[in-house]
């Protein structure tokens, strides 16, 4: 997506970064800004709304929920953040296009066709919109959040607002490829090459070290906040890895990334990077739910620090990440 000349320099208008959110140079260099094509495309949108619109889906920066808590920080694997979807006759076609390029700028060019077939796949076959909500948090001369929601489906930009977290916070995505329950190999289902990126790290591993990566039970799928004690996080450490096996560690990490835009891959690097990179994380693999029993493992998960990566393949995908440089960050979420 490439946003035309007018909304840019609409956006030069409204000023410097929310203060604070340079607090790590790294992180200001590598995170999202309100220049970025979706932010810039929230902004435009925010500035549209009509009053009544207003009064349904945008929302004060603190605006607390009666069931969910801090809204802007909720997420969850199948929820709507507002009633009205986004093809409905609630927004105008000129703002359902805008929500579009959000949406479209916030995925990797590579990926929007693969996003699209899994909303449509896990929608009955509905085309996009039709069954996602968003809401709008703050100001946006100040600081704001867009959220895009949906089954299997939470998407964010905020410009940096929160420039601790990545994502903007918490995300979610999946996909039932076929059906409820999938076969083992989940055929052409758009994220199983994650799964099969962590199973070439197993793979690479000695007989000790995959002994010591693997455990009986997976955790609840929603249970990705950070840890107050670092060494409680199970799993095999990897900075014991070397050669092969660590560069298989390396490419997995990119496949993760790989769906989203190069702002928030830049940021959850740095937010890594902060909190002593891949060397301070632990990858772990599950033997309970193996599809078919197999030894390919459907349920794994990274984890650092302040850092969560949660890959849950039974009985189909669901992903659960939450990363930050600061793992005093509270996660809100609910399975």
């Amino acid at each position: 997506m490439h946003l035309n000349h007018d909304r840019r320099a609409f956006l030069g208008t409204m000023g410097s970064v929310v203060a604070g959110a340079a607090t790590t140079p790294m992180l200001a260099a590598a995170a999202p800004s309100k220049s970025s094509d979706a932010e810039v495309a929230v902004v435009e949108l925010f500035r549209g709304l009509t009053p009544a619109q207003r009064k349904v889906m945008a929302f004060e920066w603190d605006h607390r929920a009666k069931d969910r808590g801090l809204l802007r920080t909720f997420v969850s694997n199948n929820w709507q953040v507002t009633e009205p979807h986004v093809t409905s006759d609630f927004y105008s076609k000129k703002q359902q296009m805008l929500i579009h390029d959000i949406f479209k700028a916030l995925v990797d060019p590579e990926w929007y066709p693969k996003f699209l077939k899994q909303l449509k796949d896990d929608t009955d076959g509905r085309p996009w919109g039709d069954e996602q909500s968003i809401a709008l948090f703050g100001e946006p001369d100040k600081k704001f959040q867009f959220v895009m929601t949906g089954r299997h489906m939470t998407l964010r930009a905020d410009g940096n607002a929160e420039p601790h977290v990545a994502f903007g916070g918490p995300i979610f995505y999946g996909h039932a490829a076929s059906g409820f329950t999938e076969k083992p190999g989940h055929p052409n289902n758009v994220f199983w090459p994650q799964a099969l990126a962590a199973n070439a790290v197993y793979a690479a591993l000695d007989a000790d070290q995959k002994k010591r990566a693997l455990v009986e039970k997976r955790p609840p799928e929603s249970a990705v906040s950070f840890r107050k004690d670092p060494a409680t996080i199970p799993g095999l450490p990897l900075k014991e890895l070397k050669g092969a096996s660590l560069e298989k560690v390396n490419k997995a990490l990119a496949t993760l990334i790989e769906p989203f835009r190069k702002e928030d891959r830049d940021e959850v690097r740095a937010c890594l990077a902060a909190r002593g990179g891949l060397e301070a994380c632990r990858i772990v693999f599950y033997k309970e739910s193996d599809l078919g029993g197999d030894g390919v493992w459907d349920n794994w998960r990274l984890e650092g620090p302040a850092f969560v990566w949660h890959f849950r393949g039974t009985p189909h995908v669901h992903v659960w990440v939450n990363i930050a440089d600061d793992n005093s960050v509270v996660l809100n979420a609910r399975g």
